[in-house]
């Protein structure tokens, strides 16, 4: 399945394991990023970005400056989940992305933002981000 990853969500589904849940039966809040940070993590790679290869051989790194999650509803142990990643502003040295999760039936559960900046891992300094970064690759 082809698509514009810059335009459309990237989609990528997570089940819940008993060990993402709380006392009560409900996920717990913080794994709700964990689940958005695979689904951010696939979405590069389905770009050609390879992370580690980034890091090791080029010598730059993704880091996470800003995310934010509006908790609508509790997703529970089994639940088939949805998570989205989608493109919406990219700057000189950082891009921002809308993250969704949602239940497989469609119902809506988190609606969140993340933000993450374009660093040389030598210096943690800021650096241009690449102008093909977010063009899908040819297979």
């Amino acid at each position: 399945m082809t698509q514009k990853l810059q335009d459309q969500a990237f989609i990528w589904p997570v089940r819940v394991y008993y060990e993402d849940t709380d006392a009560q039966g409900l996920v717990y809040f913080a794994n709700y990023f964990r689940f958005m940070e695979r689904a951010r993590t696939e979405w590069l790679r389905a770009l050609g970005v390879e992370q580690d290869e980034l890091m090791y051989q080029d010598r730059r790194v993704f880091v996470v400056v800003d995310t934010q999650a509006e908790f609508l509803s509790p997703a529970r142990f089994n639940d088939e989940l949805l998570v989205s990643a989608r493109l919406v502003s990219q700057a000189r040295a950082s891009f921002e992305l809308e993250q969704l999760i949602s239940r497989k039936n469609g119902d809506l559960l988190i609606r969140g933002k993340t933000r993450a900046a374009f660093l040389n891992a030598d210096t943690m300094k800021p650096t241009r981000l690449p102008t093909d970064l977010f063009k899908e690759k040819s297979s």
